[in-house]
C-alpha cells in the first residue's frame, strides 16, 4: 500500500488588501501579481461562468469572484496538491457552491467539462518555451512558468473550445510573445484588445494583458494600459486601486 504524501508545507497570505485569504507553498511558485490582474481583466457580470486554466491555488478565481459577486467560476489544475490548496482557499474565503476546483489537464481535459459551456475563460500560460530557459529545480514552479507536454497554442485551442459564441477570453502573457499569442487567434477570434502593463513610466512592458471574444470579426486594438510603478518603486495610485482595493480594468 502507497502512503500518502505528506501535506506541503504552505504560508497564509492574503491579496486585494486583505480581501482574500491565500494558503500556499512555501517554495516553488509563489503568487505576485499576476493573476490579480488577469482578475481584474475579465468582464464578467452576476450570473457568468467563468474557467480559470491551470489556476493554481485559486488566486485568480477568488480574485474574481471577490470583484464580481454572483459570478460561478470553475478551476482546471493539473497539479493535485495545488488542486487540494485551492480547495482549502475555497472554504477559507466562503466561496463554496460560487467557486469549484477539479484536477485535468488541457490536453485530456475531464468528461464533465462541456466545451462551449461559459461566458469567459481566464488562464495565466506558462511563460516560457521549453528549452528556453534555465529550468529550475523545483518541479512546481517548473510546472508554472515552463511550458511542457502543452505549449501556448494548446492553450489557446482549449480556451477557444472551451467558451461560448461570443464569449470572452483573457490571458496575461510576456511582451516579448505578444506576436505568438495574437498569431494563435487570428481567424478564430477578435475584439481583440492588447493592454500592456508598463513596469513603470518611461519604461517598457514586460506583460500584456489580452482580451478576445470568439466568433467576432471586429478589429484589434491596442490600449494605452497600465503603469505599474512609480519611480520610487511604489505602485501608482491606478495599480493600487486594481491589486490593494479590487478596482476593475477598463479596456476602453
Amino acid at each position: 500500500m502507497t502512503e500518502p504524501s505528506a501535506p506541503l508545507p504552505v504560508s497564509e497570505d492574503t491579496l486585494l488588501g486583505g480581501r482574500v485569504k491565500l494558503r500556499q507553498p512555501l517554495s516553488g511558485y509563489r503568487v505576485a501579481i499576476d493573476p490579480v490582474l488577469l482578475a481584474a481583466a475579465v468582464p464578467a457580470a452576476a450570473g457568468d461562468t467563468v474557467l480559470d486554466i491551470g489556476c493554481g491555488v485559486g488566486a485568480a478565481a477568488l480574485c474574481l469572484a471577490a470583484r464580481v459577486e454572483g459570478c460561478r467560476i470553475t478551476g482546471i489544475e493539473a497539479q493535485r496538491d495545488l488542486v487540494r490548496l485551492a480547495g482549502e482557499n475555497i472554504s477559507l474565503n466562503d466561496l463554496l457552491g460560487r467557486v469549484t476546483v477539479m484536477a485535468g489537464d488541457l490536453l485530456r481535459p475531464p468528461p464533465r467539462l462541456e466545451p462551449g459551456s461559459f461566458a469567459h475563460v481566464m488562464a495565466n500560460p506558462p511563460f516560457l518555451e521549453a528549452g528556453a530557459a534555465s529550468v529550475s529545480p523545483d518541479a512546481g514552479k517548473v510546472a508554472a512558468t515552463v511550458e511542457g507536454e502543452a505549449d501556448l497554442a494548446a492553450w489557446v485551442r482549449f480556451a477557444l473550445a472551451m467558451v461560448r459564441s461570443k464569449g470572452y477570453l483573457t490571458f496575461i502573457h510576456r511582451a516579448d510573445r505578444m506576436d505568438q499569442l495574437l498569431a494563435q487567434l487570428v481567424g478564430r477570434a477578435g475584439e481583440i484588445v492588447v493592454f500592456p502593463l508598463w513596469a513603470g513610466h518611461d519604461k517598457p512592458a514586460k506583460r500584456i494583458l489580452l482580451r478576445a471574444r470568439k466568433g467576432v470579426e471586429t478589429p484589434t486594438r491596442l490600449t494605452p494600459g497600465l503603469v505599474l510603478h512609480e519611480a520610487d518603486g511604489r505602485y501608482t495610485p491606478a495599480a493600487n486601486a486594481v491589486l490593494r482595493q479590487g478596482a476593475a480594468l477598463t479596456f476602453s
